[in-house]
Parts: structure tokens; sequence; C-alpha cells
């Protein structure tokens, strides 16, 4: 596939890079991650001033998914992101794409807010737009036979195993750099995923209509 065929998630894909390159060379990653993350504590903070330049807290969700911790967290998620992303932006196109990871970012930080609302440590990364990729890849293009597990219907079963690959990765790759288990933002992929089984079925009669 080339990637004039998913300019959306390549064009993502390249300004997560650049971002971290410029950041790493210019010393300003953990102001970055500071004044751009998303942190939950925020939200009540929000109407006090503070000292510089802090992106609106209502706009961290969007620029946190653009920043990256270190080397591994930002290749291992432009790989899931490149490989999955543009086996589902060629048949949904750029449109239904941009609602999909736009909607799975806000919705992984949703979900964090709630599991810890006072937290004042920043989120960062595309983990929660990538977990909604996921889940609709999962539900719709995957051929993997899976058996239905009681009530649970065989897509629901493979989207949710899926799922839990994706977070336990998440979660070595957060030992491998020092964070550990805490410093993952783990609620920030359940609520991307869910935002992708929600949204999965909608983007499709969207681009397809009732086919």
């Amino acid at each position: 596939m080339k990637p004039q065929d998913a300019p959306l998630v390549t064009g993502v894909s390249v300004l997560c890079a650049v971002i971290f390159i410029l950041l790493s060379i210019s010393g300003y990653q953990v102001e970055a991650i500071v004044r751009a993350g998303f942190i939950p504590a925020r939200f009540a903070m929000e109407p006090i001033a503070a000292p510089g330049f802090f992106v609106p807290f209502a706009l961290t969700p969007l620029t946190s998914a653009l920043l990256h911790g270190g080397i591994l967290h930002l290749v291992f998620n432009l790989v899931v992101l490149l490989f999955i992303g543009r086996q589902l932006e060629a048949p949904l196109g750029s449109k239904a794409m941009a609602i999909l990871l736009v909607a799975g970012a806000y919705a992984g930080a949703f979900a964090q807010y709630l599991a810890d609302p006072q937290s004042p440590l920043p989120m960062i990364g595309a983990s929660g737009a990538i977990s909604a990729l996921i889940a609709v890849f999962a539900l719709i293009f995957s051929r993997s036979e899976t058996q239905a597990l009681g009530p649970i219907p065989a897509h629901w079963v493979r989207a949710l195993w899926l799922a839990a690959a994706w977070i336990g990765v998440q979660i070595l790759i957060g030992f491998a750099g020092g964070a550990g288990f805490g410093l993952v933002a783990i609620w920030a992929h359940v609520g991307g995923f869910l935002a992708g089984i929600l949204l999965a079925r909608p983007l499709l009669r969207w681009r397809f209509g009732a086919r």
C-alpha cells in the first residue's frame, strides 16, 4: 500500500516522529509534556493562571497524542498505527479515520480522567487513538477464527483478546522504559477501545450506506 492510499495516517505518523525529533534535539521534551500533555488534575485548576504557556485543557487530549516519552514508545506506536491504520483508511476514507482517531484520543483521555481525576501525571502517546483503530480492525477486518464466549459474540471476543494483547505489550514497554505499571495509561487504552467499538458500525454505514 502506498502512502497516498492513507494520507491521514501517514501524515499523523510523520508529525509524531518530527515532533519527537525536534523536542529531543532542542531539549524541550519534558517541558512540552508538562505543557501539552493531558493532566487530569488540570481540569479543576484550569481557571487558575499558571506561569508560561499551557495548551488549553480541552485540547490536551489531541496534543498529548502527538507526544511520546521515548524512542521505544514512539516506534511501537507508529508501527501499529501504520500497520492497522493504513489498512483501515483505504476502505473507510480519511474523514472517517479522522473521526475515529479524534474520538479515540478524547475517549482515552476521559477514561483516564475518570480513573484518577486528581492525578498530576501527564498522559502522553497516541495509545487511545490507536486503541480505537484496533477495535475497528478486530471487529470488522480480522479473519481469525474465534469462538463465542457465553453471550459474548465471537467478533467481540476477538476484539477483546486483541485489546488485552495491546495493553499487555504497552505495559511491557512501560517496564522496559523504566516507567513501570503505574505510569502506563491503561484506562486510556480501554476508553479508546470502547470508542472504536461504538463507532465501528456507524462509520461503516456512513461510508457505505445500508450495505
